[in-house]
């Protein structure tokens, strides 16, 4: 292990053991973190629209190169050029295999792009409860049966 490993080591212990004892800085940080998560999804969510935007331009492209070629090769096909209609095939045909090759890539971004919303909605959908809010409600839950103790104690002193 190195230094530098041992140094960062020992941080992460100080840090863990400081937000132990300061619960409201360890929710600030779990809050931090959850907007910092959120923000970086939403920059993947934008770079994915780009990408599928850049790929769809990139079909229609490439269905009109296709479209042409197709073309050249009914017109030196009705010119009797049957060489030349098999080159201009071929090269149909590769076009064509590009074409299948974007709209998988496309289809991929597709699934990528889900996943980033549904991370996103989890994070917008989380229980907003953090260590504070916890520690909180147990107080509350605790005051509440210190009181109804001290209720029953008065009843039965009263019986």
């Amino acid at each position: 292990m190195s230094w530098l490993d041992e140094l960062e080591a020992q941080l992460e212990q100080r840090l863990g053991a400081f937000l132990k004892g300061n619960p409201a800085q360890e929710a600030l940080l779990a809050e931090q973190e959850a907007r910092d998560r959120q923000a970086r999804l939403a920059g993947q969510r934008r770079q994915l629209q780009r990408q599928a935007e850049q790929q769809r331009q990139a079909l229609l492209q490439l269905a009109g190169e296709i479209r042409q070629w197709q073309q050249r090769v009914a017109k030196a096909r009705a010119a009797g050029a049957d060489p030349l209609a098999d080159r201009a095939q071929a090269h149909q045909a590769e076009l064509m295999d590009q074409g299948r090759q974007r709209w998988q890539q496309l289809g991929e971004l597709g699934v990528s792009f889900a996943a980033v919303e549904q991370e996103l909605q989890q994070l917008a959908h989380q229980p907003a409860s953090t260590p504070v809010q916890r520690a909180t409600n147990l107080e509350k839950d605790w005051a509440a049966f210190e009181t109804q103790q001290e209720l029953d104690a008065l009843k039965q002193r009263h019986n």
